[in-house]
């Protein structure tokens, strides 16, 4: 019987590197988070490296740390690695071949070989393809088929999802890990990987949009008939009420972070508690106490938050699915969705019902089960794959024939 896996993910957010450390077992196809850690970092810019020797120590302090919760110092190697940022782009395409045998039955090959013709798509040459996800199967005309294995056809067609990266971006992330001292199994898009752990196969069916509120980004993926069908990266993100913040109070970043976690709401309305009760900080320079009433930062969130739902509106409109998402709605997720009264405040501009997603069937730590800036890191951790195909080449780069056969001898003993 196959031994439990320690699995270890890194999601490399807009300013900020989370890891969690999880117990897979194959068994019984469960997860469990042994620990994890958030770090916040300097030498990151919405998902992309701008400092390596930064982006490396941060990295490798929210492993330790993630180490040190689950009791298991020294344990990781290898990570997961979740990519995001605004160098990611993606689009659908479509790819097809005829079936010339006599029995015309469709094989696992050949649905594998529909996919990778997906693939012959012109892109520019410092980009590489990450996923390659199907949507649909077409046969002989007849779409919405979700495997064609078995069915008879003389036509085979793919809908396909391609999610493609920049390859400098990717290589810098990649030598801050090793820097970190550790290696990288593959790269996943953690958009896709956190979709599947807090949005349900019916919300998929049903037509929903998943909204991911991060730092510097905002990133969107819109599910419909069970597959994905757009995702984007909005380059505008929760990061922005801290920098208005900052200016409006004449404080430090840190300090204006402070403000808004603890004192902030997405409006006056929609704040808890007591308006007028006076609030305090220090100045910029960090010693100048100041003061002021808490009603006045609601006047520099308040339209922030109005325009990054106003853009996230837009996008859904220019994706053509508008349509398929009022069955689901939408599902809000990231660190940005901790915002007090940030869901009344969406389902107001964008006038669809609106949940706060967070990580299904996972048990752990309730600080990072229920912490939704946790959610992509723990989505990695069980991303499941629908084939070879749809993995990125440096992943079957990274597979040596060394580490095929520690996984034999392993699984034997």
């Amino acid at each position: 019987m196959p031994k439990p896996d320690i699995v270890a993910s890194v999601d490399v957010g807009s300013s900020q590197v989370v890891c969690v450390m999880a117990k897979q077992d194959p068994a019984t196809e469960t997860t469990e988070i042994l620990g994890g850690s958030r770090c916040a970092c300097r030498g990151l810019k919405g998902g992309v490296v701008i400092n390596i020797d930064e982006t490396a120590r941060a990295m490798s302090r929210a492993i330790e740390e993630a180490e040190e919760m689950a009791g298991m110092a020294g344990a990781v190697r290898n990570v997961l690695l979740g990519i995001r940022g605004a160098h990611i782009q993606t689009f659908n395409h479509h790819g097809a071949m005829n079936i010339a045998r006599t029995d015309k039955e469709i094989t696992a090959d050949d649905r594998d070989q529909v996919v990778e013709n997906t693939k012959a798509v012109p892109i520019s040459p410092d980009r590489e393809i990450v996923h390659v996800i199907p949507q649909d199967f077409i046969l002989d005309r007849q779409n919405g088929v979700p495997n064609p294995v078995g069915m008879e056809a003389s036509l085979l067609e793919a809908d396909v999802h391609i999610v493609t990266a920049s390859q400098s971006h990717l290589n810098n992330v990649w030598k801050a890990i090793a820097r970190a001292g550790f290696h990288v199994d593959e790269p996943i898009y953690g958009l896709l990987a956190v979709g599947d752990v807090v949005i349900s196969a019916e919300e998929k069916d049903l037509g929903c949009l998943l909204v991911d509120m991060g730092g510097q980004t905002t990133s969107l993926a819109l599910f419909a008939e069970g597959s994905i069908r757009f995702t984007k990266e909005i380059p505008l993100g929760s990061d922005a009420i801290t920098h208005d913040l900052s200016h409006a109070l004449r404080t430090s970043l840190s300090q204006a972070q402070m403000v808004k976690e603890r004192y902030g709401a997405a409006s006056r309305k929609l704040a808890q508690g007591d308006v007028e009760e006076d609030i305090e900080y220090t100045s910029v320079d960090g010693r100048t106490p100041r003061q002021l009433k808490r009603q006045v930062i609601f006047d520099y969130i308040a339209p922030r938050v109005e325009e990054i739902f106003t853009v996230v509106s837009e996008e859904l409109q220019n994706s053509n699915y508008a349509d398929h998402v009022a069955g689901g709605g939408i599902v809000l997720t990231g660190g940005g969705s901790l915002l007090q009264g940030v869901v009344p405040a969406a389902e107001q501009i964008l006038d669809l019902p609106i949940r706060v997603g967070l990580p299904q069937h996972m048990a752990g730590p309730p600080d990072i089960i229920t912490h939704p800036s946790y959610a992509t890191a723990m989505g990695l951790v069980q991303y499941r794959h629908l084939g070879a195909w749809a993995r990125s080449r440096r992943a079957a780069r990274n597979t040596t024939f060394g580490q095929r056969f520690k996984a034999f001898v392993e699984d034997i003993f």
